[in-house]
């Protein structure tokens, strides 16, 4: 994997010319990353190519977790016309290898918890300042969460049974999910970050606070219910989080906000534990299927359980 042709130029405008340019690992979109190394520094730069990707919302709402306390990279140059960034580089620490090295498995959680909680104590804008418009934060809302669970039927389903779904199935099945999702009428709209689980947080406990979680992935942020990234965090689709962390954690996280309507949330959560485990059935085998990423296929099994 090497960097587009465009990043020598971009590198030259940010002070970064001579630098040596070593990918990094990559992730299930279009996206791409690389380490720049000079003079024993390093920064990460991420290449989102247009038309698949586009920077301005992670400039928008990095800009904007950045003001709430939340370590994410500082951004140190941005060219949205060529869909490159060079970040501020957090290290390696992510969850995983935190752990790996001896990391406290409640302590992390607890940080990673007490961030969401923070978050969540308000809601959310509908725009943010963006670096050349104001970047509208989308609703997620009932025609997303219904053609989320759906990717089960497109891509699951027929990996399964070599069929396509009958039309009859898949409209019971979508009535149902609607069904669920309007018993939650009134769940208050918070910042949703979407992807905010082990591959995206860094373990930093050189940092105070807030601050000792860095988050490195939130471009696909949406306002919707807070008990989406409290799920994300603790029915991780990449490894499985105790039983006792995960009831631990939610009891925490319930501490921290005494404005919930408990049986509300509790419902909430429930319901996009389900709907998120079951779109991710369906993303991973489209990832193995239509984008030629089988190494998704390793987390079918815990999905199932989820």
């Amino acid at each position: 994997m090497t960097a587009p042709p465009a990043a020598h130029d971009f590198l030259t405008r940010c002070g970064w010319g001579s630098a040596e340019v070593r990918p990094l690992a990559g992730d299930a979109s279009f996206r791409r990353y690389f380490r720049a190394h000079r003079n024993g520094r390093t920064a990460v730069l991420m290449d989102a190519p247009p038309p698949h990707e586009t920077i301005l919302p992670f400039w928008a709402v990095g800009t904007h977790l950045a003001a709430q306390g939340v370590s994410v990279p500082s951004i140190y140059g941005a060219d949205a016309e060529q869909g490159l960034m060079l970040l501020e580089d957090l290290g390696d620490a992510l969850v995983v290898e935190a752990l790996a090295h001896g990391a406290s498995e409640p302590d992390l959680y607890a940080a990673a918890t007490d961030v969401l909680a923070a978050l969540h104590a308000e809601q959310p804008p509908e725009a943010l300042p963006g670096l050349h418009a104001p970047h509208l934060l989308p609703l997620y809302d009932a025609s997303r969460a219904l053609f989320e669970v759906n990717l089960l039927l497109d891509w699951t389903w027929p990996a399964l049974t070599g069929t396509e779904v009958p039309e009859a199935l898949r409209a019971e099945f979508t009535g149902l999910w609607a069904q669920a999702l309007a018993a939650l009428d009134g769940d208050p709209l918070r910042l949703v970050q979407m992807d905010y689980h082990s591959p995206n947080l860094l373990w930093l406990p050189e940092r105070t606070g807030l601050r000792r979680i860095g988050v490195l992935d939130f471009q696909d942020a949406r306002r919707g219910s807070a008990a989406y990234d409290l799920v994300s965090l603790l029915q991780d689709a990449r490894r499985d989080v105790p039983a006792e962390i995960e009831a631990a954690m939610r009891a925490r996280y319930c501490a921290a906000r005494p404005d919930l309507d408990a049986p509300l949330f509790e419902a909430a959560y429930a319901f996009w534990g389900a709907q998120r485990a079951t779109r991710i059935l369906g993303v991973f085998v489209r990832l193995h299927r239509r984008d030629g990423k089988p190494g998704y296929l390793k987390h079918i099994p815990r999905m199932w359980r989820l």
